[in-house]
């Protein structure tokens, strides 16, 4: 039996959305086989909603219904030199739509919406081994963020600087230009590994990729980012024409304080885990398709966020 691949989509969003929007969005179980030569094409998506306010890793009252709506639509293709070696760039398009409190304590609507930095990921299968009964694969991955996505709402960094103090008992807003702003006008760089193992029909995968940001735009700088998923599974089919796999999938992220003109942001850092099913389908040895649900286990994270309240993500992978 041929090896059942994992692939990794490492397409690092511009900037995090309040609690992050998982950097990495991956894609589907790559289409049966051993990875051949030649062209993948995609797209993943993910959406988020941001509904709970949190001080301090504490829930607090949201009397404003302070939220954000995140979609983060991946575009991605790439090519496989050899069985081992690929590249792949990925293309996010945003769209998020908000509502806050304002200086005044009032409550401010918006959108934003475009591209976000683009990223450019070398992958390398370091190890596999393959049996009708047994396979292991480890990967490597690294490359390059670049920036592409519009970085216009960290502007609003500086101008909390200089806006009167909002009036006394107003609510404070819970979502800020980081968490909006499509792009950090920085080049980051991008490092990870995953590994792949099953035994007869059931499987476990463990990834991880850590995210190396540089200073961007009005003298912000994002915090590295440590983000993590995989879990157990089992293929509810498997033959030589498909496959379908159930997969509880565990994944987390670890993100330090922001830096903004010298000084750490304060409502910038966040810790968190979520759980969730995911169901994976490949096609003969060129299309798979994936779909998922996140609900959070734990959220720590620094002064005043607005913190996810789950996640639902999809990819289609085409190779040819």
């Amino acid at each position: 039996m041929k090896i059942l691949h994992l692939s990794v989509l490492a397409g690092v969003v511009a900037a995090p959305a309040t609690a992050c929007d998982l950097c990495s969005v991956y894609s589907a179980m790559q289409a049966r086989g051993e990875v051949n030569k030649g062209f993948t094409a995609g797209v993943a998506e993910q959406f988020s909603h941001y509904g709970t306010l949190q001080q301090d890793g504490h829930k607090v009252s949201n009397d404003l219904n302070q939220h954000l709506d995140s979609s983060i639509a991946q575009l991605f293709a790439g090519y496989n030199f050899t069985d081992r070696l690929g590249v792949q760039v990925n293309l996010p398009i945003i769209y998020r739509s908000f509502q806050r409190a304002d200086d005044s304590g009032e409550i401010e609507r918006g959108t934003e919406s475009g591209v976000g930095d683009v990223s450019l990921v070398a992958n390398f299968l370091a190890y596999r081994q393959a049996t009708k009964t047994f396979t292991f694969a480890w990967t490597v991955h690294g490359g390059l963020k670049f920036p592409a996505g519009s970085s216009d709402r960290l502007k609003e960094e500086l101008d909390e600087l200089t806006a009167p103090p909002p009036p006394a008992g107003a609510a404070e807003s819970g979502i800020h230009g980081h968490d909006l702003a499509l792009g950090s006008g920085s080049v980051d760089g991008i490092v990870g590994t995953g590994v792949f193992a099953r035994r007869q029909r059931f499987f476990l995968s463990v990834n991880a990729q850590y995210t190396i940001r540089s200073k961007g735009d009005f003298d912000y700088r994002y915090a590295n980012d440590l983000t993590w998923w995989g879990g157990p599974g089992v293929f509810l089919a498997l033959n030589e024409t498909c496959s379908v796999a159930l997969q509880l999938n565990v994944s987390g992220e670890s993100k330090g304080r922001d830096t903004f003109q010298g000084e750490k942001a304060e409502d910038t850092g966040i810790t968190s885990v979520f759980l969730g099913p995911q169901i994976s389908v490949t096609w003969a040895e060129r299309l798979s398709a994936e779909l998922g649900a996140d609900l959070p286990v734990s959220i720590d994270n620094t002064a005043l966020q607005n913190v996810p309240d789950y996640r639902v993500r999809a990819a289609v992978n085409w190779r040819f």
